[in-house]
């Protein structure tokens, strides 16, 4: 079982191309931030539960993310791999994960990062907001979510170097043309 690990900061692109990259390699996609969108649009106690916090720009709880992932892989013992899109953010998350992994007997395998400019980031969050009516994309949670990122999520980097699984994409320019870049980045 492959674990990719599709890294970047909010808007840059992850969603759209974590989709393609499980559609290409037969991959289960796992996003959590859709995982929580859809329980907060279903009105779960679930989706109660994160709704604020989401709505702030803030992170869901590490113990519930895990629950959330953990529950993913029982329900497909059978896939080929698995594609992480927005997950972990914290180093705290990616011990937890790796934790989890070895309890499964499997391993993170390789961590993509797609490397935007802020300027374009925001850009893109604002247009997404618009295209989408999503209400936890405004400019002021934007720039929360920006600050969050470099504060918890950008020391990923230097954990995943240290494990000598981590290569930077540039994720400027056409969606197939990134596409491909990744793929060719995809150690297989």
């Amino acid at each position: 079982m492959y674990n990719l690990i599709l890294f970047g900061p909010p808007g840059a692109g992850k969603g759209t191309q974590a989709i393609k990259i499980a559609q290409r390699y037969s991959w289960k996609h796992i996003s959590t931030g859709d995982i929580l969108r859809s329980e907060v649009s279903q009105g779960t106690a679930l989706g109660l539960q994160v709704k604020a916090v989401m709505e702030g720009g803030h992170l869901v709880s590490d113990e519930l993310l895990i629950e959330i992932i953990n529950s993913v892989f029982l329900k497909n013992v059978d896939a080929a791999g698995f594609v992480f899109d927005g997950f972990p953010r914290t180093l705290n998350q990616a011990h937890e994960l790796d934790k989890l992994l070895v309890s499964l007997n499997h391993s993170v395998n390789q961590v993509l990062s797609l490397e935007v400019d802020e300027g374009e980031l925001v850009k893109r969050l604002l247009n997404r907001a618009q295209e989408q009516g999503r209400v936890d994309d405004t400019e002021e949670v934007i720039k929360n979510r920006l600050v969050q990122y470099h504060t918890h999520t950008k020391p990923l980097q230097q954990y995943y170097m240290d494990k000598g699984l981590y290569t930077e994409v540039y994720g400027v320019g056409g969606i197939d043309d990134i596409f491909e870049s990744l793929c060719k980045a995809i150690k297989q």
